[in-house]
């Protein structure tokens, strides 16, 4: 896990966050073993923006793969932030809910978590099926 904490700390540099000021990095481990990372991307017309998660899982899903394995989200924050509430469902498109994640801070904090935990009871494709 130390190296998407290093993948997600290295990309939160890029991130464009002249509005808010906070820079997220995030990376993802696939099933297969790749790592895809994401910042935060900021807008004008300001909060439409791109939260680094779904910029790691957007860079995922353009090379192929669809299985996250595990996932590591940095910020500088007091403690170790969590993805916000679109994020949590974004990822539980595609890890399943015992996937590991992983929260940090630049200071050095830690926290982990699941998939599962992010967010209990997620809408899944199962809630669409016809009856």
């Amino acid at each position: 896990m130390d190296d998407l904490i290093a993948a997600a700390a290295a990309v939160r540099l890029n991130a464009h966050a002249p509005y808010s000021g906070f820079k997220v990095g995030a990376a993802l481990r696939t099933a297969d073993g790749r790592v895809f990372a994401g910042c935060n991307v900021e807008n004008v017309a300001y909060p439409e923006g791109t939260c680094a998660e779904a910029g790691a899982i957007a860079a995922m899903v353009a090379a192929g793969a669809r299985d996250i394995a595990e996932v590591a989200v940095i910020a500088d924050s007091p403690s170790p932030v969590p993805p916000c509430g679109g994020c949590r469902q974004k990822l539980a498109e595609f890890a399943a809910p015992d996937v590991r994640v992983v929260l940090a801070s630049v200071s050095g904090q830690r926290s982990e978590t699941c998939v599962r935990d992010l967010l209990p009871g997620a809408f899944a494709a199962g809630h669409m099926d016809a009856r």
